[in-house]
C-alpha cells in the first residue's frame, strides 16, 4: 500500500479514527490495532511475506526473553549470534541468492566452464532490509544491557510492524521507540500539526519534485547514447532531486503520520544539499542508517580508536556494506567505495570533526566560500548517484564517457518545449531550494515557516500551505508512483 494511492486515504483515515477511540479504553487494543494494521498495510503487497515479518520479529522477541534470564558471557553471545545469523540469514538469503548465483555462474563463464546451475527466482520481499535492522537493533541493546527486554508480545509486534515507516523507515532504535509503546497515547493538537506539516512537505517533494523528475530521468538513463553532455549532465543532477525528493519525502510522510498517532521518530533527513563537505552530508543523508552502522558495525570494529589508517578501513568496511545493503549489483558496492573515496582527504586531515562551520557574519567572501563547497559537495554526490541510478557498472561508465566525449549543451528527446518542461520543473526545484535553505539557516530544528502569530506571518504561512497543496493538487498523477528505497 502506497502513501499517495487512494488506497492509503481510504485506510490511514479509519486507522486514525479508530486509534483515537480505543485510546480512551485500553493501551492493548490500541498496540493490537496497531499491529492489524501494519499486517494489512504490509500484506497488501504480498501476504505470504508476512509469515517472514512474524518469524523475525519472534526470533528476536524470544531472544531478549532468553537474554534476561541468561548472565553467562559465553551464552549470551550465542544467543544474540542466532539472532544475528537468523535475521541476516533470511536477509540475504531473499536479497543476495540470485546475485550470488548469477556472479557464480558469470566467474565460471569467464574461465570458459559452462555451470548447469539450478537457480531460483527469489522475490524480494518489500521493506525486509528496514525491519530486519530495526528488529536486529533490539536484540543487540538488551544484549548490551541498553534496553530491558519486554514480555509484552503485542507491543513488540506493534514496534516492528508499525506501518508508517515499516517498508522504508526511519530504521528506529529499539531503545528510543519500543518505550514508547508501553505508555498511554493522548491526541495532542501541536503534534498533529506538525505531523500534518510535515506529511504535506513529504507529498509535495514526493509528486511534484520526485515524480516530474522521473520521466526525465528515466528517459536520459535509458537513451544516454544520444544525448549532448548538457543533457546527460542535467539528467544527473535531476537524479539527485529525484531521489531526494523520493526518499526524504517518504520519510516525512511517516515521520508526520507517527506524530499523528502519538508517536515520536527520529530525523531522517536534514537538508543534504546545503552540506559543505562529504562528511557532513553523512551527517545529514538516510540518518537512520548511517547512524545504525557507525553503531552496531563502525564502532565495534573500532571506530576511531588506532592509527589513522585503521580508522579508513574501517570507513571502507562500512561504506562498502552500506553500498550492499542498498540492493544486490555490483553498482551499489561501487557508489559506497566511491563515497568512501571522496571522504578519504577529510579523514587524512581530520576536518571531518567540524563539520558544522558558521556560514553567517563573517563577510562576503566567507559567504561565497560556503557557497562553492556546497556546489562542489553537490557535484560530488550527484556524480556517485550515477552509479546508483545505473544499471550496471558498464553502463555507468559509458554514461561517463558520453558526458565528457558528447559535448554540446540540451538537446531534449521529447515533443515538449523548453518552457513546457524545464521551466515549471526548475520552478518547482528552486521553491524546494528556498524553503529548504530557510529552514537549513534557523537555528531552531523544523521550525515552521513563520511561526510568528502576528496576522502578516499567519497569512504568508497560510498562503504557503495552499500554494504547496496547490502544487500537490496538480502534479497528481493517474496511478500512484511508488517510492524508490522500496527496492532495498
Amino acid at each position: 500500500m502506497l502513501f499517495n494511492s487512494i488506497d492509503f486515504a481510504v485506510f490511514f483515515p479509519a486507522v486514525f479514527v479508530l486509534y483515537w477511540w480505543l485510546n480512551a479504553k485500553n493501551l492493548k487494543l490500541q498496540n493490537g490495532l496497531l499491529v492489524l494494521a501494519g499486517f494489512v498495510f504490509y500484506g497488501w503487497w504480498d501476504w505470504r511475506f508476512l509469515f517472514l515479518l512474524i518469524f523475525s520479529a519472534m526470533v528476536d522477541f524470544c531472544v531478549g526473553l532468553a537474554l534476561k534470564k541468561e548472565n553467562h558471557p559465553i551464552r549470551r553471545k550465542a544467543l544474540l549470534g542466532i539472532s544475528i545469523a537468523l535475521n541476516l540469514g533470511l536477509l540475504g538469503f531473499f536479497k543476495y541468492y540470485n546475485f550470488f548465483t548469477d556472479n557464480f555462474i558469470a566467474a565460471f563463464r569467464f574461465f570458459g566452464q559452462e555451470l548447469d546451475v539450478q537457480t531460483l527466482k527469489v522475490i524480494l520481499p518489500v521493506g525486509i532490509s528496514f525491519y530486519t535492522f530495526q528488529s536486529l537493533s533490539y536484540g543487540i541493546s538488551v544484549y548490551r544491557r541498553q534496553l530491558e527486554p519486554t514480555n509484552d508480545v503485542v507491543a513488540f509486534l506493534a514496534f516492528v510492524s508499525f506501518f508508517p515507516q515499516l517498508v522504508a523507515g526511519p530504521i528506529e532504535r529499539a531503545a528510543h521507540f519500543l518505550p514508547q509503546f508501553y505508555k498511554k497515547r493522548h491526541f495532542d493538537y501541536q503534534q498533529a500539526v506538525s505531523g500534518m506539516r510535515l506529511i504535506l512537505w513529504g507529498f509535495f517533494k514526493k509528486i511534484v519534485i520526485a515524480d516530474n523528475c522521473a520521466p526525465y530521468v528515466n528517459d536520459i538513463f535509458s537513451h544516454y547514447p544520444d544525448y549532448s553532455s548538457g543533457t546527460l549532465i542535467l539528467g544527473a543532477v535531476l537524479f539527485s532531486f529525484q531521489i531526494y525528493g523520493d526518499f526524504s519525502g517518504y520519510s516525512d510522510i511517516a515521520i508526520g503520520l507517527a506524530r499523528l498517532l502519538g508517536f515520536d521518530m527520529m530525523r531522517n533527513f536534514n537538508y543534504p544539499y546545503f552540506s559543505k563537505n562529504m562528511a557532513e552530508f553523512w551527517q545529514r543523508w538516510h540518518i537512520s542508517l548511517t547512524t545504525w552502522f557507525r553503531e552496531y558495525l563502525y564502532w565495534p570494529l573500532g571506530g576511531n580508536r588506532g592509527s589513522k589508517l585503521f580508522k579508513i578501513r574501517n570507513v571502507f568496511i562500512v561504506f562498502l556494506v552500506s553500498g550492499f545493503w542498498h540492493g544486490a549489483n555490483w553498482t551499489f558496492v561501487f557508489w559506497g567505495a566511491i563515497n568512501a573515496l571522496f571522504l578519504l582527504p577529510l579523514l587524512i586531515v581530520e576536518d571531518s570533526k567540524k563539520p558544522e562551520m558558521a556560514a553567517n557574519n563573517r563577510g562576503i567572501l566567507a559567504s561565497v566560500t560556503v557557497v562553492f563547497q556546497m556546489l562542489f559537495t553537490f557535484s560530488l554526490v550527484t556524480f556517485a548517484w550515477i552509479f546508483f541510478r545505473a544499471k550496471s557498472l558498464t553502463e555507468a561508465f559509458q554514461y561517463i564517457g558520453a558526458i565528457v566525449h558528447h559535448g554540446g549543451f540540451f538537446k531534449i528527446r521529447s515533443e515538449h518545449t523548453f518552457e513546457h518542461w524545464i521551466a515549471p520543473l526548475l520552478c518547482y526545484i528552486l521553491f524546494l531550494f528556498v524553503v529548504e535553505g530557510w529552514q537549513n539557516n534557523q537555528k531552531q530544528v523544523e521550525k515552521p515557516l513563520l511561526a510568528s502569530e502576528k496576522w502578516t506571518a499567519k497569512t504568508l504561512r497560510y498562503s504557503f500551505y495552499f500554494i504547496t497543496l496547490l502544487c500537490i493538487i496538480l502534479n497528481i498523477k493517474n496511478q500512484a508512483s511508488s517510492f524508490i528505497y522500496f527496492q532495498f
